[in-house]
C-alpha cells in the first residue's frame, strides 16, 4: 500500500503533506528529526491519510494536494474536526 498523509505540527499548527509506503515509519522519521524539511516543526500528529494500492495514484494525489489550492481547501474542510485541537 501507498499512503498520502497530512501531518499537523503541534509546534506551529501548520500542515505537511507527504507520501510513503510505510506510514508508521514515516511518522516516526518526521518526529525523530530525520526529515530535513520538517525537523524544525516537531512534534507532529497524523491528521489524515489516504491509502492507494498503486504507487502512481498516491503520487498523483500528493501532487494534486500540493499544487492545487482548491483540492487542498476541500480536504481541509472535510477534515476540519480532525485538525481542531479542541475536539469535543
Amino acid at each position: 500500500m501507498y499512503y498520502v498523509y497530512v501531518l499537523k505540527s503541534k509546534k506551529d499548527k501548520q500542515l505537511y503533506i507527504g507520501y510513503t509506503s510505510n506510514l508508521k515509519e514515516r511518522l516516526k522519521q518526521h518526529n525523530e528529526r530525520k526529515t530535513y524539511s520538517t525537523r524544525q516543526r516537531i512534534p507532529f500528529k497524523l491528521a489524515y491519510y489516504e491509502a492507494f494500492s498503486a504507487q502512481k495514484d498516491a503520487l498523483i494525489r500528493e501532487k494534486q494536494l500540493k499544487q492545487f489550492k482548491s483540492a487542498y481547501g476541500q480536504l481541509k474542510k472535510r477534515i476540519a474536526n480532525s485538525l481542531n485541537d479542541n475536539k469535543a
